[in-house]
């Protein structure tokens, strides 16, 4: 394998080897604590413009699926392991995790200390950070805190409707416009399996175009990015225009930021976000406590039932993790967990009880 470095906004190098594609890249280094599912981390869009850093050492044991892919590209800027496999061993596998790289354009570093960088990140916050192959240099260093990611959403989110028939009826049962902020197919997919007639919207679509569908409800996906970006604004305002029309409305995780503030609530950065498939949550009204799948760096300001319609909190740290405004809801985790535990997939279910209340059955 060939040297690589990388070399983090604060100065710091680790030396290790190149694996996957050999391109020079910059991003937000972020950490991620799942054990499997990296075929859906690395297929997530809303990775888009970070490294990531997987905590677990042993990475692509069982190969490439591509069935198992959340979208059809790779959103993440380079892919950060202690070990990756070589030698996959799954009946489903296609290819090793290199390969896939290799073939996608996407950097891979492998072989320094994953447990002192994802210390590091804990303890400074999230760092930006440059790949190369060549001796680091100040300038590289400088590369790397001059980097932002701007407008996420837009490279991740189709620009036109796509309309998907559910795939066991073929009928059109309950019309959900999803709105695409970089959705993973899981969400799409846990509403065909209840029945729903999705209809796909860009990022871009107006609230008119949305609504003449005449949907009963519009789900707003996940995606990239800091929620209160200015090039979110148009989003937001369009958002707002769906509220007034009185249909459900449910967000997941960008989604339920984004609707925090079109209804008038603030969002902050995490220091270090959450990123992993074992994130305990808290029930507001019930106490119980879930462990949820989440990708996020930024939350709802506010928490620790600070927030009179909180519904849900994460038990780490008392963030906000869900609010309830009657008709319609939000989380900050994902209901749908691909990859992940299925601890609250019923949020589905109960939203589609709030579907039927609206529609007066």
């Amino acid at each position: 394998m060939k040297t690589a470095y990388l070399i983090l906004e604060n100065g710091t190098v680790f030396k290790g080897q190149a694996f996957g594609a050999e391109v020079q890249t910059i991003g937000e280094i972020v950490f991620t604590t799942a054990m499997t599912g990296y075929l859906e981390t690395l297929t997530d869009p809303s990775y888009y413009g970070q490294i990531v850093l997987q905590t677990f050492p042993l990475i692509g044991n069982y190969g490439v699926i591509p069935e198992d892919f959340e979208s059809s590209r790779i959103a993440l800027f380079a892919y950060i392991v202690k070990y990756p496999c070589d030698l996959p061993s799954n009946f489903r596998s296609m290819e090793s995790l290199d390969t896939l790289l290799k073939k996608r354009g996407v950097a891979g570093l492998c072989g320094i200390d994953t447990r002192m960088l994802t210390k590091i990140i804990r303890s400074s916050g999230v760092l930006n950070g440059k790949i190369t192959y060549t001796e680091p240099t100040e300038q590289d260093r400088e590369d790397a805190a001059r980097y932002k990611v701007t407008n996420p959403v837009m490279h991740v989110s189709g620009s036109k409707e796509q309309r998907i028939i559910n795939k066991e009826q073929g009928t059109e049962t309950e019309k959900i416009a999803l709105i695409d902020y970089g959705a993973k197919g899981g969400i799409e997919d846990a509403l065909l399996r209840r029945g729903c007639h999705v209809t796909r919207f860009g990022y871009a679509s107006s609230a008119g175009e949305i609504l003449s569908i005449n949907p009963c409800v519009i789900v707003l996906s996940n995606g990239p990015g800091d929620p209160a970006d200015p090039a979110n604004a148009r989003i937001i305002e369009t958002i707002c225009e769906l509220d007034k029309s009185g249909a459900p409305v449910m967000g997941i995780c960008l989604g339920h930021q984004l609707l925090a503030l079109a209804k008038g609530y603030k969002t902050h950065k995490l220091k270090f976000g959450h990123r992993g498939a074992n994130q305990p949550v808290k029930d507001m009204v019930t106490g119980r406590v879930y462990i949820t799948s989440q990708n996020h760096g930024y939350a709802v300001t506010a928490g620790n039932g600070a927030l009179s319609n909180e519904s849900f909190v994460n038990v780490n740290d008392g963030t906000n993790e869900g609010l309830d405004y009657g008709i319609s809801f939000s989380v900050q985790f994902h209901p749908e967990a691909q990859g992940g535990p299925l601890d609250t997939s019923f949020l589905f279910d109960r939203f589609m009880e709030r579907i039927h209340k609206y529609a007066g059955r």
